[in-house]
C-alpha cells in the first residue's frame, strides 16, 4: 500500500508538471528541490515530507490537496 501511494503521488506530480510545461529541473528550481529528488518523487521512490509537498504545490501553483487527489480530477 505504501508503495502504491508513493507511486500515485509521483504520477500526480508528473502529470501536473507536464501540464504546466515544466522540466524536472525547472520544477526543482521553483520548489528549491534537487532535480534528482523530483525524479525520485515521480518514480515513487521518495516518501515526501509535508513541507516538500507544500513547496511542490506552490511551485506548480496548485492547492496541496490537488497533489493528493489521485484519479479524482485528472486534468
Amino acid at each position: 500500500m505504501k508503495q502504491d501511494l508513493l507511486l500515485a503521488f509521483g504520477q500526480r506530480v508528473k502529470q501536473i508538471r507536464l501540464a504546466k510545461g515544466f522540466s524536472q529541473e525547472a520544477l526543482g528550481e521553483l520548489a528549491e528541490l534537487d532535480r534528482t529528488y523530483v525524479s525520485g518523487i515521480e518514480r515513487g521512490k521518495r516518501n515526501v515530507a509535508l513541507l516538500n509537498i507544500a513547496r511542490l504545490a506552490e511551485a506548480l501553483d496548485v492547492p496541496m490537496a490537488h497533489l493528493v487527489s489521485f484519479g479524482e480530477d485528472d486534468d
